[in-house]
């Protein structure tokens, strides 16, 4: 017995020293290789990239793993407790591997052989950190031992709220969220510490598979999940039984962010993201967590937005009708419904929202009788498709309809708008019963609607800090992605113009020169076709002051008040203004033949308004990093004094010093604004004078009617617009600056200053204000009507010798020997490439 018992020792303790040497060569086998677990001290987390707008709402997220990063301490206790009950309620007691827990896993998967189940584990919250940070969901034995050495030697460097915090910023949870404070806004729309018991419980059943969890595609499998945690919860002691019957109780409510909360505009947006792109690079953008406060007014940019598409439509069904977007089968009974399926077929086209798609059953030459996918029916009177003239090419119109068949026919597949409900009769009343207000009655009236296949865009930003306030890229971002406003290389016509009178004005030609609008040949060179310019209207209108040129757009006055003062001049004042970075100084330039984006426009104007200081546009105010610090900051000016602790009594309140450049005189500027209000007073763009309070602004139209601009200002607030089809072809008969743009404009600044009261705009000291008569500019005699007082600088007030003229050089015509008048000679040379 003794031997056998020596015998059985020996055995035991060689079999313990190959159980020794074994588990040493796995334990160097699978850890010689280990990541090094010290990177965890300086986790930087990818983190999401927030816009927000001018009023704080949330504008937009770029991110790979949306993710917000919340310290431990910040993370309210019951979100804590819910995690460690769901996934390892021994965290502060064992060393990062639970024991209990593998015996307890590995009895359950002994029973589950054969079921094809997939085997369970029992990794603890400190293993799932070595797991998510250091290694991979591979399932396999080598990773579980590499897993829980990880663990181990994780537990004796770092805390266990260290540990808590990694994981839980780490985790994802579906719904694109990765980390708590991320689930819990994209799955419930609240802060953490907001979340109800039932609302945490979800979050901490979602570590296990999220998808399996949806709490849309599987819901009942969410809700059982959700409540086994809220168990193990109870069972814990973290919350009281009535707590959890309460919360088991309680549906799975998701909700997203509301318009109160969130506001879109994506063409904005995305502009936001290749501005941050191109200061900051993609892996800050995408992963940073910077926090970007833009200039966006969301009031203004729905004004924009809809001024702009109702601009478009109106241009639209001015040049007819295009016909139906597809054709379906109608069967002969429309009795029931047997067209709803093929017209829930028919894809929707992008940016039809809010019209709807609809298929005409019934025709008759007073309407149309048509239904919805939705089981909608309804009819669209004749009165509603007036405008529907076939549209023929070079955008002309065909025959006036005669009826609904001149239209549409049986089939078709339209885009139509539920037209505004008619009042219901008033109801008879006695002689002093007040009338009650008339209720909206149901209609079952549509509006034949047409996407527009013209585009454009539209900028409104702030002239004195180049603050961009609204923008509008095209009729749809969901059609184009492409930014008319800012990527668009358009030629803005006669919108040029107050470049080239501005450069004469600062050569020191006062406004009321009077320039001969008559013919005019340029002769380029030997060989070379001879250049003649003209009017749009084919008129001449004899030597009249330069402000009619301006307000009136001759084109024949501002080629030879380029010509007399030089083309180099004109490119030099483009290019400080920025409409231009290198300006061709061909002559058929001051015309506005060369190309330029809507925001560079609106950014020049914004300079004249301003007094002449130089403006740099901007669609973000302020960019911090994750760490809260200022990054980039729009307005650079210094504010001393802004930091003082504490206000005393007869401390000077701070001044910020205006830094900018000076790009023109303020007195040229001003004289320049004051023209440009002519041009609504009196000029091309008179529908604005309905506006009734001080607008200014400029008309463009180019050769053959390719695009139509308007780019004009309020005293505190600039608007460009341009309308155009993205492949130049003519707009069509009729079609101009003051008909396709000016509307636009209108349109958005009547939403835009309703309420705003209005103000002059601001004259720079020293200018002097004389009353001229408007057709000769000299000056004006008492009791003289057709006057109004034009703005001098200093020493070139009219005398009675009558105003200057401008001798054309090289013109087929010269206003020379006009009595009363002083001759200007050349200011320089011609000058430029013609």
């Amino acid at each position: 017995m003794l031997r056998i018992a020596r015998l059985f020792l020996f055995l035991m303790l060689a079999l313990g020293v190959v159980a020794a040497g074994a588990g040493y060569f796995v334990f160097q086998h699978y850890t010689r290789d280990l990541p090094d677990y010290q990177q965890l001290a300086a986790y930087d987390p990818p983190m999401v990239t927030r816009v927000q707008a001018g009023d704080g709402r949330m504008l937009a997220e770029f991110a790979i793993e949306n993710r917000v990063f919340v310290p431990i301490g910040a993370i309210p206790k019951r979100v804590i407790q819910a995690f460690l009950s769901a996934e390892d309620k021994n965290f502060y007691t064992h060393p990062g591997i639970d024991l209990q827990g593998i015996i307890r896993a590995a009895v359950q998967n002994a029973l589950a052989l054969g079921s094809n189940k997939r085997p369970i584990g029992a990794s603890t919250i400190t293993q799932q950190v070595a797991k998510n940070f250091l290694l991979t969901n591979e399932v396999s034995f080598e990773r579980k031992i590499k897993e829980a050495v990880l663990a181990y030697r994780i537990e004796q460097s770092f805390s266990k709220e260290r540990i808590l915090e990694l994981y839980l910023n780490e985790i994802y949870l579906g719904y694109n969220s990765y980390g708590v404070a991320a689930a819990a806004l994209n799955y419930f729309n609240r802060p953490l510490d907001e979340l109800t018991v039932a609302e945490a419980a979800y979050l901490a059943a979602l570590p296990k598979a999220p998808n399996n969890y949806h709490p849309l595609r599987r819901p009942e499998a969410a809700k059982g999940r959700r409540d086994y945690v809220i168990e193990r919860m109870a069972e814990d002691g973290v919350i009281t039984r009535e707590e959890a019957t309460a919360a088991i109780a309680s549906p799975i409510e998701i909700r997203s962010r509301t318009e109160a909360e969130a506001v879109r505009a994506d063409v904005f947006a995305e502009e936001v993201r290749r501005d941050l792109m191109r200061q900051f690079g993609e892996k800050a953008v995408y992963r940073g967590g910077l926090s970007v406060r833009a200039t966006l007014d969301p009031v203004m940019q729905t004004h924009a937005e809809a001024a702009f598409r109702d601009g478009l439509v109106a241009y639209d069904r001015r040049h007819g009708w295009r016909g139906p977007i597809t054709k379906i089968t109608v069967p002969p009974d429309t009795k029931g419904d047997p067209w709803k399926t093929a017209l829930a077929a028919v894809p929707h086209p992008p940016g039809l929202a809010p019209w709807s798609l609809a298929v005409v059953l019934q025709v008759s030459p007073g309407e149309a009788r048509i239904g919805l996918a939705d089981g909608t029916r309804g009819r669209i009177p004749v009165d509603e498709v007036r405008w529907a003239r076939p549209s023929l090419d070079d955008q002309k119109l065909g025959p006036a309809i005669r009826g609904m068949q001149d239209v549409v026919a049986v089939g078709d597949v339209v885009a139509v708008e539920r037209a505004a409900a008619a009042p219901a009769a008033p109801a008879r009343r006695g002689r002093n019963q007040a009338a009650p207000e008339a209720p909206a009655v149901e209609t079952d009236r549509f509006t034949l609607r047409q996407m527009p296949n013209v585009s454009g865009g539209l900028v409104a930003l702030d002239p004195h800090t180049g603050r961009v306030l609204a923008m509008v890229g095209g009729f749809s971002f969901e059609g184009s992605q492409f930014n008319r406003a800012t990527q668009a290389q358009r030629q803005p016509g006669s919108a040029f113009k107050p470049f080239v009178y501005m450069a004469a004005l600062e050569s020191g030609m006062p406004p009321n020169t009077i320039i001969p609008d008559s013919p005019f040949v340029f002769e380029p060179g030997p060989g070379q076709e001879l250049w003649r310019p003209g009017n749009a209207d084919g008129r001449f209108l004899g030597p009249v002051p330069m402000r009619v040129g301006i307000e009136r757009s001759r084109n024949l006055m501002t080629v030879r008040l380029a010509e007399q003062i030089g083309m180099k001049k004109v490119a030099d004042v483009a290019k400080r203004f920025g409409v231009f970075d290198e300006m061709n100084t061909s002559l058929a330039t001051s015309l506005g033949a060369g190309e330029t984006t809507l925001l560079r426009m609106a950014t020049a104007y914004a300079m004249i308004v301003n007094g002449g200081r130089k403006v740099t546009p901007t669609l973000i105010d302020r960019v911090q990093d994750r760490e809260g610090r200022t990054i980039f900051r729009h307005d650079s000016r210094a504010c001393e004094g802004c930091t003082t602790a504490a206000w005393k009594d007869g401390l000077a309140m701070p001044v910020l010093k205006d830094s900018r450049p000076q790009v023109i005189d303020p007195q040229t500027a001003y004289q320049m604004v004051s023209m440009l209000e002519g041009v609504v007073l009196r000029g091309t763009a008179g529908r604005l004078a309905a506006l009734r309070r001080p607008i200014a602004g400029k008309t463009g139209t180019t050769n053959d009617a390719f695009d139509a601009w308007f780019v004009g200002f309020s005293p505190d607030l600039v608007v460009a617009t341009y309308v155009g089809f993205d492949r130049p072809r003519t707009l069509g008969p009729g079609e101009q600056g003051g008909s396709a743009a000016a509307p636009i404009f209108q349109n958005f600044m009547e939403r835009a200053l309703k309420g705003v009261p209005a103000v002059p705009f601001r004259v720079p000291p020293g200018l002097r204000l004389v009353r001229v008569d408007r057709a000769t500019g000299a000056l004006a005699g008492p009791g003289d009507s057709n006057s109004l007082m034009e703005a001098f600088k200093p020493g070139t007030e009219p005398t009675v010798d009558g105003p200057a003229y401008i001798s054309g050089v090289g013109n087929a015509l010269d206003a020379g020997g006009m009595p009363g008048m002083r001759p200007i000679a050349p200011v320089s040379a011609p000058s430029g490439i013609y």
